[in-house]
């Protein structure tokens, strides 16, 4: 024999499938095609405009920073891509999109709740009926029941929702890798400048000796009266320059070893010990891999940014849309209860309800329609947004590439400065031992020889500081590969 609670249950769930099967659904909105070309012609060509004889187009390497062959540089960059708070704040952000994602993903999805009630009722006897007593009456009723609520996605707002929702995580990672693309060259920035102030403090500490020398030098020749006093006034500035250039580059040394600390997810001063020792300055590869402008559309995290955000821009056209439509909604109710604790059992108490409802708001003063223009404003701004995302990604690249192509041949020309510069020192030194120059000119040609190696070592710095700028303009830092383990977790 069938209950009556099947019974009303069966007309539930009977009513229910008849409003999904009459209703027409159908998703309103733009439907995403893809972001548009913005640099069509780029793509095509196949190669960058300013790459140079010291590049070529094969795919570069993602972990860009080991082709600078240094050890210590590359543990910096792993430690700060693992504990940096950049990093973290980033990660944080795809754990919000993607719990938004799954809200969202449950409007599909009734809504289903239960009560337990004892209301227990003391009320005058004749307030319910007149010719009774005036004596007081005690009711006590238990009721159990559950009730379900489910609006149907008639005209695809739940989907559209749940596409802007699912785009907007995406754009969460991409923006994740972005961080890391930035981090890895911070760090190896902060570190090229180290090393390079490094190696000047080193100059500029047999700069200071020389000074010094050219100083005891012009004070002799001006008590012997052989010179004015001029000369050793100058030599004495000339000290005084130096020596504040030492204490300058100090501090910078302090500063940037602070900044890897921060940078590596550690406090200031955690980084004194390993980095207190000097080492040459790291030097990209001969030969540097740069792929190509369709490898850079592809592969820049801000640009798979930007596009995500684009595709969320669109679906919420549809979701304001999608608003101004009817709305169809059921609700159902089953509850068991009585005059006594046993009634919430007895299957003979069910009372039962469906509940189908339809919502239209005929008029709302333009509030809709504001809503939906709005929402595509949002849209043509995202695409515009989109397109400057490219454009001024390939104009960072061009750029990047014309600097690192002068800065090899600008440290060419230093290094050769700086060896013509040491010939000339020598035969200064030559002439000085032979007494057919003074001491005074062979220490003034040593002392321009150390002010053309400090110009080399800026040389040397500017060259990977631009190769590292080239490295962040192609998007290096992460690789699909880093993106698709993360998102499994």
């Amino acid at each position: 024999m069938t209950s009556p609670f099947s019974k009303g249950a069966a007309r539930m769930a009977i009513a229910a499938g008849l409003l999904a099967a009459t209703a027409a659904c159908t998703t309103v909105g733009p439907n995403y095609a893809g972001a548009p070309h913005a640099a069509a012609t780029a793509a095509d060509r196949g190669a960058f405009l300013r790459g140079g004889p010291a590049t070529d187009a094969a795919i570069p390497a993602a972990h860009w920073w080991e082709t600078l062959n240094d050890p210590l540089l590359s543990r910096l960059v792993g430690d700060a891509l693992a504990n940096s708070p950049s990093i973290g704040i980033a990660k944080a952000k795809i754990d919000q999109a993607r719990a938004g994602l799954a809200a969202n993903k449950t409007g599909y999805l009734p809504t289903i709740n239960t009560s337990l009630s004892a209301p227990y009722i003391n009320i005058p006897g004749n307030l319910l009926n007149p010719n009774a007593s005036s004596s007081r009456t005690d009711t006590q009723n238990y009721s159990l029941g559950f009730d379900a609520s489910w609006e149907l996605d008639l005209f695809g707002g739940t989907k559209r929702k749940i596409e802007a929702a699912s785009a907007r995580a995406e754009a969460a990672k991409a923006s994740l890798a972005d961080a890391q693309v930035s981090l890895s060259a911070e760090v190896a920035r902060a570190y090229t400048g180290l090393r390079a102030r490094q190696a000047l403090l080193a100059v500029l500490e047999q700069q200071e000796s020389i000074d010094t020398q050219l100083v005891a030098l012009a004070d002799q020749r001006f008590r012997q009266g052989t010179a004015p006093r001029q000369p050793a006034d100058q030599a004495r500035a000339q000290a005084a320059q130096s020596q504040g250039q030492i204490a300058s580059t100090r501090a910078e040394i302090i500063v940037l070893t602070d900044q890897l600390a921060v940078l590596t997810g550690r406090e200031p001063g955690a980084l004194d010990a390993d980095l207190a020792a000097s080492a040459p300055i790291p030097l990209p590869p001969q030969q540097v891999a740069i792929g190509d402008p369709a490898e850079l559309l592809r592969g820049r995290p801000d640009i798979r940014g930007a596009e995500r955000q684009l595709a969320a821009a669109s679906a919420d056209v549809g979701v304001s849309i999608a608003d101004r439509f009817p709305k169809i909604s059921f609700l159902g109710m089953l509850g068991l209860g009585g005059g006594s604790i046993g009634d919430i059992f007895d299957p003979g108490k069910l009372i039962g309800l469906a509940l189908p409802r339809l919502n239209w708001t005929l008029f709302d003063g333009g509030r809709g329609r504001a809503k939906v223009d709005q929402s595509k404003g949002a849209l043509a701004e995202a695409e515009a947004r989109y397109t400057a995302t490219v454009l001024n990604a390939l104009g960072d690249a061009e750029t990047s590439l014309t600097r690192f192509g002068s800065d090899r041949i600008e440290l060419g020309k230093a290094l050769e400065a700086e060896r013509q510069a040491a010939n000339a020192a020598d035969l200064q030194h030559q002439r000085f031992t032979a007494g057919t120059a003074p001491r005074s000119d062979a220490i003034n040609a040593d002392r321009q020889r150390l002010q053309l190696t400090m110009a080399a070592i800026n040389a040397r710095a500017e060259l990977t500081s631009d190769f590292i700028g080239v490295s962040k303009a192609l998007g290096l830092g992460w690789t699909h590969t880093d993106q698709t383990s993360d998102a499994a977790k």
